[in-house]
């Protein structure tokens, strides 16, 4: 990057924020929403196009601010229409955004975390372990650098389900959330997104308490408590029972859609009897499973179930009227799980520093 890295990022400020370090550099606070158009609302990577400000203005704002912090990598586009980037972070390390496309619906899966503390042990984001997390602006320029990097038709959805677990770096993930859905910001409405978790319970909690309210996705991936331990080892706080009762009580308070992810690994967590079992604890509760077949990661030996145990897990669950859904795979191509493509960048640069 060619500005110090001292200065603060426009991406990592709210308004208010943005109004007040303006206003300590002598300008009129409305300077800040004329500034906050240009970043949300038309993509601006330089202040020479911010031609409602004066010319002295948009000379001695680069001393002042820096408008992003992140520069795109790697922009891969799959058969089926999926796009990967890989971002560059200040300081080296690096982060994915994924928009997948079907139909009308363009759909973004954004990093919340440079790697990933969670542990689970078929997903290439907690190889290496956790990095750093990241910032409020390096979450919120993911959907810049993408809506840059596509050039079509703007997106419909976004969700917080790329690398890291969200709701273990809270402040940056809700603050970034409310740029989000701030008229100024990108005016994305919270029912438009999605933030999936392994199930942070009390972090679950306090986001309804602070009404910021997306949609929920909560994942599961195992019937039992001892499999899910087994499979999501360091998350081991809090019971499927409780997870459950947080993903309830968030669709009854916030009035949010709430989904449980299940990815489907052969040999398993495929059998009909895990759907029974995790049929008897969904039943009655009007929440929805999304069942996942696994997408392969070259560094693990878990495969995908065939169709034929797709169909027997998904109908045995179906028949304790367990409302299931099966999601597409997307993407192989271009190293479309999350982390892949992160982790691709890095044994490059150790074999080729």
């Amino acid at each position: 990057m060619s500005d110090a890295p001292t200065l603060p990022v426009a991406t990592d400020l709210q308004l208010d924020e943005l109004e007040k370090l303006l206003a300590g550099a002598g300008e009129r606070p409305f300077r800040a929403r004329q500034l906050v158009k240009w970043i949300y609302g038309k993509g601006a990577v330089d202040y020479g196009r911010m031609t409602d400000l004066a010319a002295p203005l948009r000379e001695s704002l680069p001393k002042l601010l820096r408008l992003r912090s992140t520069e795109v990598s790697e922009n891969r586009l799959s058969p089926d229409g999926t796009r990967k980037l890989l971002l560059r972070l200040s300081g080296g390390e690096a982060i994915e955004t994924v928009l997948i496309t079907e139909g009308d619906r363009r759909t973004l899966c954004i990093s919340t975390q440079a790697g990933c503390p969670v542990g689970c042990v078929f997903c290439a984001s907690g190889i290496g372990g956790l990095s750093r997390n990241l910032t409020q602006g390096e979450i919120v320029e993911q959907i810049l650098q993408m809506r840059g990097a596509a050039e079509a038709q703007p997106l419909t959805n976004i969700v917080l389900m790329g690398i890291g677990e969200p709701l273990l770096n809270y402040d940056a993930v809700t603050r970034a959330l409310r740029v989000m859905r701030a008229p100024w910001g990108l005016n994305f409405g919270y029912n438009k997104i999605t933030l999936s978790t392994v199930g942070i319970v009390d972090k679950i909690h306090r986001l309804l308490e602070e009404g910021v309210t997306p949609n929920l996705a909560i994942s599961l991936h195992a019937p039992n408590d001892d499999l899910r331990r087994r499979l999501i080892p360091n998350v081991r706080k809090w019971t499927m029972a409780e997870l459950i009762q947080a993903g309830v009580a968030y669709r009854e308070k916030a009035r949010k859609d709430v989904t449980f992810e299940y990815v489907l690994l052969e040999g398993i967590n495929d059998d009909p009897v895990h759907a029974a079992q995790l049929g008897k604890l969904l039943a009655g509760q009007r929440i929805k499973v999304n069942v996942i077949p696994y997408n392969r990661v070259r560094e693990f030996s878990y495969h995908p179930p065939s169709k034929e145990r797709l169909d027997k897990f998904v109908r045995a669950l179906g028949s304790f009227k367990v409302f299931t859904s099966v999601r597409k795979r997307r993407g192989d191509s271009i190293d479309a799980a999350c982390g892949q493509l992160r982790l691709t960048s890095r044994l490059s640069r150790v074999v080729n520093p």
